[in-house]
C-alpha cells in the first residue's frame, strides 16, 4: 500500500513532466523561428526542468522507502541530493546565457523578428508555470519534499524568466537592438538567484541543521507530559518529511520501569502531534526529587540493589535516623550468605544517609511466587469464619464476612473481610484488626497468614 504522501509526489511530478516538455518545446521552436536569444534561453531553461522534473519523479519513487539495514533514517536525503543536482543545472545553463548574451551585446547581433506569436507563446506559459508552481509549492509543503520545492522553484522562476523574455522583445520591438540579449542575462540573473536560495535550504539539511523552531517545539511538548522532570538535552535532524530527535529528559528515580515507558509513549505521541512525522529517540535518566521522602530513597537502594524489601519504617529520635528493614531472600539460603546481603544494604543505606544511621535488617524467606494450595472443606471455612466472629464479637470490627480458607504446604492461609465505623482512624482500625489475627493463629496453630480486608458498613 503507497503512504499518501508518496502518492502526491509521483502525481504532480508526473503532471509536471508533461507540462515541462510541451512548453519547453513551444518556446523553443518560436525562439529558433524569430532568432530571440531571450526566448531560446527561457526554453533552456524550461528543458533543464524537465530534466530536473524526471529525476525528482525517479528520485520520490525511492525517497520514501522506509528504513533499512543499510539506511537507518531511510533515504530522505536523496531528495536533498537531487535538489543539488539540479541546482547545479541550473547555474551551468545560467553561465552558458550570460556567456551568450555578453558575446551578441559586444558583436551587436541583429534583433529577433517580433509578431504577436511569442507573446501569446509566453502568456500561456506564464500561466501554465504560475499554476504548476502554486501546485508543486503546496505540495511540497504538505508532505516536505525538497525535491518537490526544487522544482516549484524552477517554475517560479520561468514566471519571472518569460517576464523577462516580453519585456525584452518588447524592446527590440521599439527598436532597442539590445533588449533581447538583455532579457536573456535578465533570465539567467534569475536562474541564479533562485537557485542561490534554494541550495541554502538544501546545504543546510544535507550538514543536518535543525529546522527553524522545531527544537523548540519538541522541547515544550516532551517537558509538557507528565513524569518529566526536565529536557537536559535535545538535537533535531530532518531526512525528507521525518524530524528525528534524540532527546535525554530527567524522569524520577523513583518510577517504576512500565511508569518510564508510559512517559516515553507519551512523548513519542506529543512531539507527533506538533510537528507531524516525528521519530522520538527517548533516554532517560532517572534523578532524585527535592521532595523525595526517607523512605522513598530506601526504596530506590534496595531495588538498584536487586534485593526485596517490606515493612520499611523510619524514626527520628532526637535527630538521629533509625531504619528497620524486612529483607526478604531465598530459604534456602545459608545464613552467612544472607548476612552478607544484608550488610551490603545497610552500607548502602550509610552511604546515603551517613555513618550515624542505625540501620536494622529482619531477614526472612521469600515467600514463593506461586505457592501451590487448594480451597479447604467448607466445614473449616465455617470453622474458621465462627472463630473469627466469636473474637470480632463486643469491639470496633464487625460483620465478620466472605472468608476464604486455602491450605498450602506451609500451612493454612485466612482472608476474610470486615466493616468498622467509616469515622475511625487507620490506626485505630490496623490494631483492632491485629488483635483479631493474633488471637485466630493462637487458636489455630496450622493458620499460618491471615490477611484482613476492613471497609466502611456502605461499601459493596
Amino acid at each position: 500500500m503507497n503512504h499518501p504522501d508518496h502518492t502526491i509526489k509521483s502525481r504532480v511530478a508526473a503532471i509536471s513532466v508533461v507540462a515541462s516538455t510541451g512548453m519547453a518545446v513551444a518556446k523553443f521552436v518560436v525562439g529558433i523561428a524569430i532568432g530571440s536569444l531571450a526566448l531560446i534561453s527561457e526554453a533552456l531553461h524550461s528543458s533543464v526542468d524537465v530534466v530536473a522534473t524526471v529525476i525528482t519523479w525517479m528520485v520520490v519513487r525511492v525517497s520514501d522507502r522506509p528504513a533499512d539495514k543499510e539506511h537507518h533514517y531511510g533515504h530522505g536525503k536523496l531528495e536533498s541530493v537531487s535538489a543539488l543536482g539540479v541546482i547545479a543545472l541550473l547555474y551551468v545553463l545560467a553561465g552558458g546565457i550570460l556567456v551568450e548574451s555578453w558575446s551578441r551585446l559586444r558583436e551587436g547581433a541583429p534583433p529577433p523578428t517580433i509578431s504577436a506569436i511569442p507573446f501569446i507563446v509566453l502568456l500561456i506559459d506564464i500561466a501554465v508555470n504560475f499554476w504548476r508552481a502554486r501546485a508543486l509549492h503546496r505540495a511540497a509543503h504538505d508532505t516536505k519534499s525538497q525535491a518537490l520545492a526544487a522544482d516549484a522553484l524552477h517554475f517560479a522562476s520561468d514566471v519571472l524568466g518569460s517576464i523577462a523574455v516580453i519585456i525584452g522583445l518588447a524592446l527590440s520591438g521599439l527598436g532597442y537592438a539590445w533588449g533581447d540579449a538583455a532579457a536573456a542575462i535578465g533570465v539567467a540573473v534569475t536562474i541564479a538567484l533562485l537557485g542561490l536560495r534554494m541550495a541554502r535550504s538544501t546545504v543546510e539539511t544535507l550538514v543536518d541543521r535543525a529546522p527553524e523552531g522545531v527544537s523548540e517545539k519538541a522541547t515544550a511538548a516532551i517537558s509538557a507530559v507528565p513524569g518529566v522532570i526536565d529536557v537536559e538535552r535535545l538535537r533535531v535532524r530532518m531526512v525528507g518529511a521525518t524530524h528525528f530527535i534524540d532527546a535525554i529528559v530527567q524522569v524520577p528515580r523513583t518510577f517504576p520501569i512500565d511508569r518510564v515507558e508510559e512517559i516515553k509513549r507519551k512523548a513519542q505521541d506529543a512531539v507527533t502531534r506538533a510537528l507531524g512525522d516525528a521519530d522520538l529517540t527517548f533516554t532517560a535518566v532517572p534523578v532524585a526529587r527535592d521532595n523525595e521522602s526517607v523512605r522513598e530513597r530506601i526504596m530506590v537502594i534496595a531495588r538498584n540493589a536487586g534485593v526485596a524489601v517490606h515493612h520499611v519504617t523510619v524514626h527520628d529520635l532526637s535527630g538521629r535516623l533509625t531504619v528497620s528493614i524486612d529483607l526478604e531472600v531465598d530459604g534456602d539460603m545459608a545464613l552467612n550468605e544472607a548476612h552478607d546481603i544484608a550488610h551490603e544494604l545497610e552500607r548502602n543505606i550509610r552511604d546515603e544517609f551517613g555513618e550515624d544511621v542505625e540501620v536494622d535488617t529482619h531477614i526472612e524467606p521469600l515467600e514463593p511466587e506461586l505457592p501451590l494450595g487448594a480451597d479447604a472443606a467448607p466445614d473449616r471455612v465455617e470453622t474458621i469464619k465462627t472463630a473469627l466472629s466469636r473474637f470480632a464479637a463486643d469491639g470496633a470490627i464487625h460483620d465478620i464476612h466472605s472468608v476464604r480458607v486455602r491450605n498450602t504446604d506451609a500451612g493454612e492461609i485466612v482472608n476474610f473481610h470486615c466493616r468498622a465505623a467509616p469515622s475511625m482512624s487507620v490506626i485505630r482500625v490496623h490494631e483492632n484488626v491485629d488483635e483479631i489475627e493474633r488471637a485466630l493463629r493462637r487458636a489455630f496453630p496450622t493458620v499460618k497468614r491471615v490477611i484482613s480486608h476492613a471497609e466502611p458498613p456502605d461499601a459493596q
